[in-house]
Protein backbone atom coordinates (compact mmCIF):
# COMPACT_ATOMS: atom_id res chain seq x y z
CA UNK A 1 0.00 0.00 0.00
CA UNK A 2 1.43 3.13 -0.65
CA UNK A 3 1.94 5.67 1.75
CA UNK A 4 0.87 9.63 1.33
CA UNK A 5 3.48 11.89 1.23
CA UNK A 6 2.66 14.26 4.05
CA UNK A 7 4.43 17.84 4.81
CA UNK A 8 7.51 16.92 7.52
CA UNK A 9 7.15 17.28 11.34
CA UNK A 10 7.51 21.04 12.15
CA UNK A 11 7.77 20.27 15.81
CA UNK A 12 11.08 18.16 15.14
CA UNK A 13 12.47 21.30 12.93
CA UNK A 14 11.60 23.79 14.47
CA UNK A 15 13.11 22.32 18.19
CA UNK A 16 16.55 21.30 16.05
CA UNK A 17 16.97 25.21 14.49
CA UNK A 18 16.48 26.16 18.37
CA UNK A 19 18.70 24.32 19.69
CA UNK A 20 21.44 24.69 17.13
CA UNK A 21 21.27 28.09 16.98
CA UNK A 22 20.54 28.26 20.87
CA UNK A 23 24.39 26.06 20.87
CA UNK A 24 26.03 28.70 18.86
CA UNK A 25 25.14 30.88 21.13
CA UNK A 26 26.39 29.73 23.80
CA UNK A 27 29.98 28.18 22.30
CA UNK A 28 30.57 31.87 21.77
CA UNK A 29 29.84 32.70 25.58
CA UNK A 30 31.74 29.68 26.60
CA UNK A 31 34.59 29.69 24.45
CA UNK A 32 35.35 33.50 23.91
CA UNK A 33 38.18 33.93 26.77
CA UNK A 34 40.13 30.55 25.99
CA UNK A 35 40.23 31.15 21.95
CA UNK A 36 41.28 34.64 22.84
CA UNK A 37 43.90 33.64 25.11
CA UNK A 38 44.86 30.32 22.95
CA UNK A 39 44.37 31.45 19.47
CA UNK A 40 44.35 35.49 19.52
CA UNK A 41 41.29 35.52 18.19
CA UNK A 42 37.92 35.18 20.48
CA UNK A 43 35.57 34.17 17.91
CA UNK A 44 37.51 31.07 15.96
CA UNK A 45 35.02 28.20 18.22
CA UNK A 46 32.51 30.58 17.21
CA UNK A 47 32.95 30.76 13.42
CA UNK A 48 33.80 27.09 13.40
CA UNK A 49 30.84 26.09 15.26
CA UNK A 50 28.88 28.63 12.70
CA UNK A 51 30.53 27.08 9.32
CA UNK A 52 29.68 23.31 10.61
CA UNK A 53 26.09 24.63 11.56
CA UNK A 54 26.00 25.55 7.72
CA UNK A 55 27.26 22.13 6.57
CA UNK A 56 24.86 20.48 9.24
CA UNK A 57 21.71 22.12 7.67
CA UNK A 58 22.90 21.13 4.12
CA UNK A 59 22.99 17.43 5.18
CA UNK A 60 19.56 18.12 7.14
CA UNK A 61 17.61 19.40 3.47
CA UNK A 62 19.57 16.37 1.70
CA UNK A 63 18.40 13.86 4.02
CA UNK A 64 14.66 14.74 4.55
CA UNK A 65 14.10 15.53 0.96
CA UNK A 66 15.96 11.44 0.00
CA UNK A 67 13.60 9.03 0.67
CA UNK A 68 14.87 6.55 3.91
CA UNK A 69 14.37 3.21 1.67
CA UNK A 70 17.00 4.43 -0.75
CA UNK A 71 19.32 5.22 2.00
CA UNK A 72 18.27 1.63 3.23
CA UNK A 73 20.48 -0.01 0.04
CA UNK A 74 23.71 2.16 1.37
CA UNK A 75 23.68 0.99 4.19
CA UNK A 76 26.18 -2.03 4.11
CA UNK A 77 28.38 0.61 2.22
CA UNK A 78 28.33 3.42 4.83
CA UNK A 79 29.06 0.67 7.90
CA UNK A 80 32.23 -0.77 5.71
CA UNK A 81 33.01 3.38 5.05
CA UNK A 82 32.99 3.47 8.45
CA UNK A 83 35.23 0.78 10.09
CA UNK A 84 37.75 2.03 6.79
CA UNK A 85 37.56 5.79 8.62
CA UNK A 86 38.22 4.48 12.18
CA UNK A 87 41.42 1.72 10.55
CA UNK A 88 42.74 5.05 8.95
CA UNK A 89 41.98 7.05 12.36
CA UNK A 90 44.35 4.58 14.17
CA UNK A 91 47.01 4.67 11.26
CA UNK A 92 47.24 8.58 10.66
CA UNK A 93 44.91 10.12 12.81
CA UNK A 94 45.60 13.54 13.81
CA UNK A 95 46.45 13.21 17.54
CA UNK A 96 45.24 15.55 19.89
CA UNK A 97 45.59 14.80 23.90
CA UNK A 98 47.10 11.46 23.62
CA UNK A 99 44.31 10.31 21.83
CA UNK A 100 43.66 9.45 17.93
CA UNK A 101 40.20 10.42 17.35
CA UNK A 102 40.51 12.96 14.13
CA UNK A 103 40.37 12.68 10.31
CA UNK A 104 41.94 15.59 8.69
CA UNK A 105 44.88 18.03 8.10
CA UNK A 106 45.39 19.46 12.11
CA UNK A 107 43.33 21.71 13.15
CA UNK A 108 42.27 23.48 9.79
CA UNK A 109 40.11 20.56 9.15
CA UNK A 110 39.36 17.66 10.62
CA UNK A 111 36.63 15.38 12.02
CA UNK A 112 36.04 12.54 14.11
CA UNK A 113 34.93 9.20 12.15
CA UNK A 114 33.47 7.23 15.36
CA UNK A 115 30.31 10.05 14.91
CA UNK A 116 29.89 8.71 11.59
CA UNK A 117 30.21 5.14 12.61
CA UNK A 118 27.54 5.80 15.29
CA UNK A 119 24.77 5.94 12.43
CA UNK A 120 26.36 3.90 10.52
CA UNK A 121 25.82 1.33 13.36
CA UNK A 122 21.58 2.38 12.93
CA UNK A 123 21.25 1.97 9.66
CA UNK A 124 23.45 -1.47 9.59
CA UNK A 125 21.10 -3.15 12.20
CA UNK A 126 17.82 -1.33 11.48
CA UNK A 127 18.53 -2.82 7.85
CA UNK A 128 19.43 -6.07 9.47
CA UNK A 129 16.50 -6.17 11.70
CA UNK A 130 14.39 -5.70 8.56
CA UNK A 131 15.94 -8.70 6.58
CA UNK A 132 14.78 -10.95 9.71
CA UNK A 133 11.19 -9.13 9.55
CA UNK A 134 12.04 -8.14 13.49
CA UNK A 135 12.78 -11.44 14.86
CA UNK A 136 16.09 -12.57 16.37
CA UNK A 137 15.62 -15.82 18.52
CA UNK A 138 18.67 -17.69 17.88
CA UNK A 139 21.16 -16.42 20.05
CA UNK A 140 24.31 -18.06 17.24
CA UNK A 141 22.56 -17.32 13.80
CA UNK A 142 21.08 -14.27 14.73
CA UNK A 143 22.45 -12.14 17.29
CA UNK A 144 26.02 -12.76 17.12
CA UNK A 145 27.03 -11.74 13.67
CA UNK A 146 25.06 -8.23 14.13
CA UNK A 147 26.69 -8.69 17.71
CA UNK A 148 30.32 -9.17 15.84
CA UNK A 149 29.75 -5.97 13.36
CA UNK A 150 28.49 -3.74 16.75
CA UNK A 151 31.93 -5.12 18.76
CA UNK A 152 34.22 -4.35 15.49
CA UNK A 153 33.22 -1.00 15.66
CA UNK A 154 33.41 -0.75 19.89
CA UNK A 155 37.28 -2.19 19.17
CA UNK A 156 38.12 0.16 16.91
CA UNK A 157 37.13 3.24 18.81
CA UNK A 158 38.31 2.29 22.40
CA UNK A 159 41.76 1.66 21.01
CA UNK A 160 41.63 5.55 19.86
CA UNK A 161 41.17 5.59 23.14
CA UNK A 162 37.31 6.47 23.33
CA UNK A 163 35.25 4.80 25.61
CA UNK A 164 32.88 6.60 26.27
CA UNK A 165 31.64 6.61 22.52
CA UNK A 166 32.29 3.23 22.23
CA UNK A 167 29.70 2.32 25.19
CA UNK A 168 27.48 4.60 24.02
CA UNK A 169 27.48 3.06 20.52
CA UNK A 170 26.68 -0.79 22.71
CA UNK A 171 23.88 0.95 24.33
CA UNK A 172 22.76 1.93 21.04
CA UNK A 173 23.15 -2.04 19.92
CA UNK A 174 21.71 -3.19 22.87
CA UNK A 175 18.36 -0.83 22.90
CA UNK A 176 17.55 -1.67 19.12
CA UNK A 177 18.36 -5.05 19.43
CA UNK A 178 15.89 -5.50 22.39
CA UNK A 179 13.13 -3.35 19.68
CA UNK A 180 13.96 -5.86 17.03
CA UNK A 181 12.43 -8.61 18.74
CA UNK A 182 15.97 -10.20 20.74
CA UNK A 183 15.13 -12.71 23.31
CA UNK A 184 15.25 -10.94 26.90
CA UNK A 185 17.38 -13.61 28.34
CA UNK A 186 19.59 -13.16 25.51
CA UNK A 187 19.88 -9.36 26.53
CA UNK A 188 20.50 -10.13 30.06
CA UNK A 189 23.30 -12.34 29.71
CA UNK A 190 24.81 -10.06 27.21
CA UNK A 191 24.41 -7.01 29.56
CA UNK A 192 26.25 -8.48 32.55
CA UNK A 193 28.92 -9.30 30.11
CA UNK A 194 28.89 -6.07 29.32
CA UNK A 195 29.08 -4.88 32.92
CA UNK A 196 31.80 -6.95 33.61
CA UNK A 197 33.91 -5.80 30.05
CA UNK A 198 33.38 -2.34 31.20
CA UNK A 199 34.03 -2.85 34.80
CA UNK A 200 37.30 -4.46 33.59
CA UNK A 201 38.64 -1.69 31.18
CA UNK A 202 37.97 0.88 33.62
CA UNK A 203 40.65 -0.60 35.58
CA UNK A 204 42.88 -1.37 32.87
CA UNK A 205 44.02 2.21 32.33
CA UNK A 206 45.07 4.22 35.66
CA UNK A 207 43.33 7.25 33.73
CA UNK A 208 39.82 5.53 33.90
CA UNK A 209 40.17 4.65 37.57
CA UNK A 210 40.92 7.86 38.58
CA UNK A 211 37.97 8.87 36.91
CA UNK A 212 35.57 6.49 38.97
CA UNK A 213 37.45 7.49 42.21
CA UNK A 214 37.06 11.07 41.49
CA UNK A 215 33.33 10.93 40.89
CA UNK A 216 32.91 8.82 44.20
CA UNK A 217 34.98 11.37 46.24
CA UNK A 218 36.21 14.52 44.06
CA UNK A 219 36.86 16.72 47.13
CA UNK A 220 39.47 13.77 48.36
CA UNK A 221 41.92 15.45 45.40
CA UNK A 222 40.32 18.80 44.49
CA UNK A 223 43.18 20.09 42.58
CA UNK A 224 43.71 16.95 40.28
CA UNK A 225 41.29 13.81 39.45
CA UNK A 226 38.84 15.80 41.16
CA UNK A 227 39.10 19.37 39.53
CA UNK A 228 37.19 19.35 36.58
CA UNK A 229 33.83 17.98 38.42
CA UNK A 230 33.98 20.34 41.51
CA UNK A 231 34.49 23.28 39.15
CA UNK A 232 31.49 22.13 36.95
CA UNK A 233 29.21 22.04 40.32
CA UNK A 234 30.76 25.29 41.33
CA UNK A 235 29.15 26.57 38.07
CA UNK A 236 26.19 24.88 38.36
CA UNK A 237 25.69 26.29 41.65
CA UNK A 238 26.48 30.17 41.21
CA UNK A 239 23.88 29.92 38.98
CA UNK A 240 21.17 29.90 41.40
CA UNK A 241 17.67 29.97 39.97
CA UNK A 242 17.93 32.43 36.85
CA UNK A 243 21.20 32.46 36.91
CA UNK A 244 24.32 35.17 36.29
CA UNK A 245 23.48 36.51 32.69
CA UNK A 246 24.45 35.40 29.70
CA UNK A 247 28.45 35.57 28.94
CA UNK A 248 28.75 36.77 32.93
CA UNK A 249 30.10 33.02 33.43
CA UNK A 250 32.83 33.08 35.76
CA UNK A 251 34.41 29.53 35.78
CA UNK A 252 34.63 30.07 31.71
CA UNK A 253 37.79 32.00 32.73
CA UNK A 254 40.15 28.99 32.49
CA UNK A 255 38.61 27.34 35.86
CA UNK A 256 36.36 24.83 34.42
CA UNK A 257 38.24 22.77 31.31
CA UNK A 258 36.60 22.47 28.34
CA UNK A 259 33.76 24.82 28.57
CA UNK A 260 32.29 24.96 25.05
CA UNK A 261 32.37 21.30 24.51
CA UNK A 262 31.69 18.45 27.29
CA UNK A 263 30.78 20.71 29.81
CA UNK A 264 29.25 23.73 28.33
CA UNK A 265 25.71 22.48 30.42
CA UNK A 266 27.52 23.81 33.43
CA UNK A 267 28.03 27.14 31.69
CA UNK A 268 24.36 26.87 31.03
CA UNK A 269 23.18 26.35 34.48
CA UNK A 270 26.02 28.85 35.24
CA UNK A 271 24.87 31.87 33.08
CA UNK A 272 20.94 30.91 32.47
CA UNK A 273 20.38 29.33 35.94
CA UNK A 274 18.33 26.38 37.24
CA UNK A 275 15.15 28.07 34.77
CA UNK A 276 17.80 28.07 31.62
CA UNK A 277 18.50 24.74 31.96
CA UNK A 278 15.27 23.49 32.47
CA UNK A 279 13.82 24.65 29.89
CA UNK A 280 16.71 23.30 27.25
CA UNK A 281 15.88 19.70 29.11
CA UNK A 282 12.20 20.50 27.95
CA UNK A 283 13.55 20.97 24.99
CA UNK A 284 15.20 17.73 24.46
CA UNK A 285 12.57 16.09 25.89
CA UNK A 286 10.27 17.22 23.15
CA UNK A 287 12.15 16.30 20.44
CA UNK A 288 12.93 12.37 22.00
CA UNK A 289 9.21 12.35 22.22
CA UNK A 290 8.45 13.45 18.75
CA UNK A 291 11.22 11.46 17.51
CA UNK A 292 9.72 8.29 19.70
CA UNK A 293 6.20 9.32 18.02
CA UNK A 294 7.61 9.09 14.50
CA UNK A 295 9.67 5.88 15.08
CA UNK A 296 6.34 4.21 16.37
CA UNK A 297 4.09 5.45 13.42
CA UNK A 298 6.66 4.46 10.56
CA UNK A 299 5.06 2.63 7.62
CA UNK A 300 7.54 0.22 7.81
CA UNK A 301 10.08 -2.11 9.99
CA UNK A 302 13.12 -0.09 8.52
CA UNK A 303 11.97 3.06 9.04
CA UNK A 304 10.73 2.47 12.33
CA UNK A 305 14.04 0.71 13.61
CA UNK A 306 15.95 3.72 12.00
CA UNK A 307 13.93 6.51 13.35
CA UNK A 308 14.13 4.26 16.98
CA UNK A 309 17.97 4.24 16.59
CA UNK A 310 18.58 8.33 15.57
CA UNK A 311 16.92 9.02 18.43
CA UNK A 312 18.28 6.52 21.08
CA UNK A 313 21.51 8.07 20.07
CA UNK A 314 20.33 11.73 20.76
CA UNK A 315 18.84 10.55 24.20
CA UNK A 316 21.79 8.58 25.41
CA UNK A 317 23.67 11.63 24.98
CA UNK A 318 22.17 14.03 26.30
CA UNK A 319 21.27 11.74 29.38
CA UNK A 320 24.80 10.98 29.95
CA UNK A 321 26.22 14.27 29.30
CA UNK A 322 23.63 16.04 31.86
CA UNK A 323 24.75 13.17 34.47
CA UNK A 324 28.15 13.89 34.00
CA UNK A 325 27.61 17.69 34.39
CA UNK A 326 25.90 17.17 37.47
CA UNK A 327 28.34 14.53 38.84
CA UNK A 328 25.64 11.74 38.62
CA UNK A 329 28.15 9.15 36.94
CA UNK A 330 31.84 9.38 36.12
CA UNK A 331 33.19 11.73 33.82
CA UNK A 332 33.12 10.53 29.89
CA UNK A 333 33.75 12.60 26.96
CA UNK A 334 30.89 12.76 25.33
CA UNK A 335 28.86 15.77 23.88
CA UNK A 336 25.67 17.71 24.56
CA UNK A 337 24.18 17.00 20.98
CA UNK A 338 23.43 19.84 19.23
CA UNK A 339 25.32 22.30 21.77
CA UNK A 340 28.51 21.44 22.65
CA UNK A 341 31.22 22.99 20.10
CA UNK A 342 32.26 20.11 17.78
CA UNK A 343 31.79 19.91 14.22
CA UNK A 344 31.43 16.38 13.12
CA UNK A 345 28.74 15.98 15.79
CA UNK A 346 26.98 18.51 15.16
CA UNK A 347 27.01 17.82 10.99
CA UNK A 348 26.11 14.08 11.94
CA UNK A 349 23.02 14.93 14.53
CA UNK A 350 21.24 17.59 11.61
CA UNK A 351 21.93 15.10 9.11
CA UNK A 352 20.05 12.63 11.47
CA UNK A 353 16.95 14.58 12.52
CA UNK A 354 16.87 15.41 8.69
CA UNK A 355 16.14 11.63 7.97
CA UNK A 356 13.99 11.18 11.11
CA UNK A 357 11.76 14.62 9.25
CA UNK A 358 12.27 12.23 6.02
CA UNK A 359 10.54 9.58 8.13
CA UNK A 360 8.24 11.55 9.49
CA UNK A 361 6.73 12.54 6.27
CA UNK A 362 5.02 8.58 5.57
CA UNK A 363 4.69 8.10 9.04
CA UNK A 364 0.80 6.70 9.40
CA UNK A 365 -1.61 8.68 11.82
CA UNK A 366 -1.35 8.39 15.27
Amino acid sequence: MKVRKKPVDFSILLITIMLVSFGIVMVFSASYYYSSERWGDGLHFFKRQCLWAVIGFAGMFATSRIHYKKLQKLSRLFLIASIVMLILVLLIGVPRNNAKRWLGIGEAFSFQPAEVAKFAVIFFLADSIDRKKGKLPRFFKDLVPLLLVSGLIFGLIVLQPNLSTAGSILMLSMILLFLGGANLWHLAGLALAGLGGGIALTFSADYRLNRLLAFLDPWSDPLETGYQLIQSLYALGSGGLFGLGLAQSRQKYLYLPYPETDFIFAIIGEELGFIGSLFLILLFLILIWRGIRIAVTAPDLFGSMLAAGIISMITIQVCINIAVVTGSMPPTGLPLPFISYGGSSLAMYMTGIGVLLNISRYAKAA
